[in-house]
């Protein structure tokens, strides 16, 4: 029996995890069976095949929405690019050019022996998972030369629009004492359903994930962690319409962390969730091969839903998340469940409550890394009540074990924040970590306290949600809102058109690859 501070039901919370389990079995049976535009130009884009055309369309597109077009889809990208490369000596990119600039019809070439077909695609694909091993492998070595840092890791943002300006923030904030940096996509990029291509110094609100990006600043990391001695994650955003492609080019990258949840696009980007859960399924497997930690959104509950009641809903959605990932062979270490610091500052013994919620899920979940989220939603111009509140969420980040620490800035509600601002708030953070090291081991709480009383409150209103979820199916609780009180429904949202059922000789070599089915 795991021991607990909280005297947590263990049976109750193995309760729990069946429930989600059974709920993540009944949609893989639906993920199966499909596939997405989005997981082909993923499976494009792991053949090797980039760039775009003279009109700046991205090459994987144009091959992909031939075969949709040509009603080829359900056999698999990878099927067709295997047949070509067969039929005319070429690779997976210079096919894709010939259809490009040449007008080829893939679709129309003569089929040659599907053994020979899946051979050769193989071999093919074999190269890139091969390319994402040995960028694992350098994280590892790394680590060996220079053991990871013990205790929360800090995690602050750049947002410029512009790469080059971007790494020059990164730097700063590496040098100032920044363990994650995180690229912050440009607004609106989860709604695209292409990848930009090369480096660009035009976003809004943040920068476009491209894959030249993510190869410009994970060298500029790269030569910070050679030189502090310390290695320098960098994270970005592998959500959206283009969710598996983001993956594909986060592992050729060598990207170490990426938000990745199972309902975010869904709930707050209002995308299908048919298309949805199909590409979480792809993108997690390569997150997983590729030792990559994911980061859930729960915390994004709490930006539309009182946090003191919808606390049970943070824990049901953890649980979920946590049965797609094991679905995605994605170990529990590199599950960064999500949950935030977002009680009204008004309420009585509100740290009491987000103590108790930030416990029992590292008590629940003890070998993920939790990724915990600041204060914004009661942020104000004030800022220094603002970095009062961070240094309460500080607090509870070290007490209660949290792994990857987003820090909060004290001019959240102002402006985007100054390096200054970032530099302070790796300072409180610093300071808190170290004064407060080892307050957690010391502590024990009261039993039938308000705060033991309050964690076995969400944990028994959560196993509720998940066994209502298990019954009614998780498609059909989307659409009565059970989640941020946001309904969204099967046929709905943005990208349904993108989902194709999978033919019975449907290829995509990587699945097996990922999981490591074969060698």
């Amino acid at each position: 029996m795991v021991s607990s501070k909280l005297n947590l039901d263990f049976n109750l919370v193995e309760k729990a995890r069946k429930n989600a389990e059974e709920i993540a079995n009944e949609v893989q049976t639906y993920i199966e069976k499909h596939t997405t535009v989005s997981v082909e130009r993923s499976v494009a884009r792991l053949l090797g095949v980039d760039g775009v055309n003279e009109s700046g369309v991205p090459l994987p597109n144009l091959l992909v929405d031939q075969l949709k077009q040509r009603k080829g889809l359900s056999m698999g990208v990878a099927f067709y690019l295997g047949n070509a490369m067969i039929s005319l000596q070429k690779s997976p990119a210079e096919i894709a050019v010939m259809i490009s600039e040449e007008g080829l019809d893939i679709s129309s070439l003569p089929l040659q022996d599907r053994g020979e077909i899946v051979r050769v695609i193989r071999g093919q694909a074999k190269e890139s998972v091969e390319k994402i091993r040995q960028n694992r492998k350098w994280r590892e070595d790394f680590f060996n030369q220079y053991p990871d840092k013990q205790g929360p890791l800090l995690y602050v943002i750049v947002a410029t629009g512009n790469i080059y300006e971007d790494i020059v923030q990164a730097r700063a904030a590496a040098q100032q004492g920044a363990d994650v940096i995180a690229v912050i996509r440009t607004t609106g990029q989860s709604l695209l359903d292409y990848v930009p291509y090369g480096a660009t110094t035009d976003g809004f609100g943040g920068t476009f994930a491209t894959q030249e990006n993510f190869r410009l600043m994970r060298a500029a990391l790269d030569e910070v962690s050679q030189a502090e001695g310390r290695y320098i994650r960098l994270c970005n955003y592998c959500s959206g319409l283009c969710m598996p492609e983001i993956a594909a080019m986060g592992a050729l990258e060598r990207l170490d962390v990426m938000l990745n949840d199972a309902l975010y696009g869904i709930l707050f980007r209002d995308i299908n969730m048919k298309r949805t859960m199909v590409d979480q399924y792809f993108s997690r497997l390569i997150n997983g091969f590729a030792g990559i930690i994911i980061n859930t959104g729960e915390d994004n509950y709490l930006t539309t839903s009182d946090a003191y009641d919808e606390a049970d809903t943070v824990l049901a959605s953890q649980f979920i998340n946590e049965q797609f990932a094991l679905k995605a062979n994605i170990p529990e270490e590199q599950m960064g469940l999500g949950h935030a610091f977002e009680i009204d500052p008004e309420m009585e013994n509100g740290f009491l409550y987000e103590l108790a919620q930030a416990q029992m899920a590292r008590e629940i979940f003890p070998k993920s890394p939790l990724k915990y989220m600041p204060p914004t939603k009661f942020m104000t111009g004030n800022i220094f009540r603002g970095h009062v509140q961070d240094a309460l969420f500080n607090a509870v980040t070290v007490i209660t074990g949290q792994r990857i620490h987003l820090l909060g800035m004290l001019t959240e509600a102002i402006h985007t924040p100054f390096m200054s601002d970032r530099y302070l708030s790796i300072e409180n953070a610093r300071y808190i970590n170290t004064t407060m090291k080892d307050l957690g081991s010391e502590i024990t709480f009261k039993p039938g306290g308000l705060i033991e009383n309050r964690a076995k409150e969400v944990l028994r209103d959560a196993n509720t949600v998940l066994a209502r979820i298990k019954q009614d199916g998780l498609f059909n609780s989307l659409e009565r809102g059970v989640f941020a009180q946001t309904k969204r429904y099967a046929d709905g949202g943005k990208g349904l058109d993108g989902v194709i059922e999978k033919d019975s000789a449907y290829l995509n070599p990587f699945i097996d690859l990922f999981v490591g089915r074969q060698n």
